[in-house]
């Protein structure tokens, strides 16, 4: 049932590396009903220059202020695009967020000791893809079995282009930002992830899941970005 009280804050869900928009439906699903207009972006994942313009048209198409929210190599792509003036606040979720001339290819070139590998195939035509076999265990450990193995045969093959694509102002220095940090993440190293938070700034919360936390636990997703709209009301 669909709350009947509209907020006065647009959301919109940018979806990382190997996977579309249709991640975020559990999230979608609860702020909906608690009265956001949620946008889900489709980006290509080809470059990051061609993903920055498609959020920005989702932006643009937003009714109200806008908190742009990031998974993965998503929070690349709202560290450069939240610099539009209809975005308030960014949340980042279990996301990379780079610093001025940095990709994920920088981010990701000195990982931890001890870090998790995750199980990238070499590139083909330019496009990287996760081994199947092992998708489940790297990028969605808590998710049900059967959700996971879609995830994995529908992979959408992400762009080396898009890896290597830098950003020159990043949003979270000039806005409210928000961070979800999952703990049993073996794509982006928790305490990478951590180190990342703290740079930007970010209020801070953290919670077990794997790196499909915004699939697994949408709950917890939820009521972050819920708390980057308030942050996004009062700066309106």
């Amino acid at each position: 049932m669909t709350n009947s009280s509209q907020k006065s804050v647009s959301v919109v869900l940018v979806h990382g590396g190997f996977v579309d928009g249709s991640g975020w439906q559990g999230v979608h699903k609860i702020l909906s009903n608690d009265g956001y207009e949620v946008i889900v972006v489709q980006n290509p994942t080809v470059s990051l220059a061609d993903d920055v313009a498609v959020t920005k048209r989702a932006i643009a198409s937003a009714k109200h202020p806008v908190v742009l929210v990031g998974h993965s190599y998503g929070g690349v792509v709202i560290s450069e695009a939240g610099n539009d003036p209809k975005v308030r606040s960014l949340a980042y979720i279990a996301a990379f967020a780079p610093d001025a001339g940095e990709s994920v290819e920088k981010l990701i070139a000195n990982p931890p000791p001890g870090a998790a590998v995750p199980p990238i195939l070499p590139p083909e035509e330019g496009f990287l893809k996760l081994d199947s076999t092992k998708f489940a265990e790297s990028f969605a450990a808590d998710v049900d079995p059967a959700t996971a193995q879609f995830m994995a045969d529908s992979q959408v093959p992400w762009g080396v282009e898009a890896l290597s694509g830098e950003v020159s102002v990043p949003a979270w220095k000039s806005k409210p930002t928000f961070y979800l940090v999952a703990t049993d993440d073996r794509m982006i190293p928790p305490p990478a992830q951590r180190m990342m938070a703290e740079r930007a700034g970010a209020q801070v919360v953290e919670t077990p899941g794997s790196h499909s936390v915004y699939v697994s636990r949408p709950e917890g997703v939820a009521r972050l970005v819920s708390q980057a709209a308030e942050q996004a009301v009062e700066v309106a």
